[in-house]
């Protein structure tokens, strides 16, 4: 962090179709070596497959699935005298959406044997329906905090 001034968060420009900044951020995160028109026809496939799949439409899954595998609450670990604790805290809006599509995109590059549009498609349908492993990793996270409350109040240090 700098010592003086505020940092100005950057903003992505939303994306062509849908006009949705998430989508867009999503996009981002799926490239690989600045290729991002590979990235936006991957996304864009898979956003049809799932909503072809599920019969809601494109954005509605993709929200949709963002919500129901974003974390509410998370462990930091947190040093006091010689021990440390890994003490449970909320997670803000941008993080959350962060840790969300992180972890559709590890949980769809996971599976084996398909093209990538269909993988992550099949992670987004599995994330709006409450299943598969990005839903098992945000329970696991939610577990770990739930674990470890009693050492909720050293987050208020």
């Amino acid at each position: 962090m700098p010592r003086r001034g505020d940092i100005q968060k950057r903003i992505p420009a939303p994306d062509a179709r849908y006009n949705s900044v998430l989508v867009q951020k999503f996009i981002n995160k799926v490239m690989e070596r600045g290729k991002k028109s590979v990235a936006e026809r991957i996304v864009y496939a898979a956003l049809d497959l799932a909503a072809e799949r599920t019969r809601k439409s494109q954005l509605e899954v993709f929200e949709q699935a963002l919500r129901n595998a974003s974390p509410s609450i998370e462990v930091k670990p947190k040093r006091v005298g010689g021990a440390t604790y890994q003490v449970p805290v909320e997670v803000k809006s941008d993080r959350r959406y962060a840790l969300a599509m992180r972890w559709l995109l590890i949980a769809s590059r996971g599976r084996s044997g398909r093209p990538m549009h269909e993988r992550l498609a099949n992670e987004l349908v599995d994330a709006f329906n409450n299943t598969g492993s990005t839903i098992k990793r945000k329970d696991d996270v939610h577990k770990m905090a739930e674990a470890n409350r009693a050492f909720a109040h050293y987050g208020r240090l």
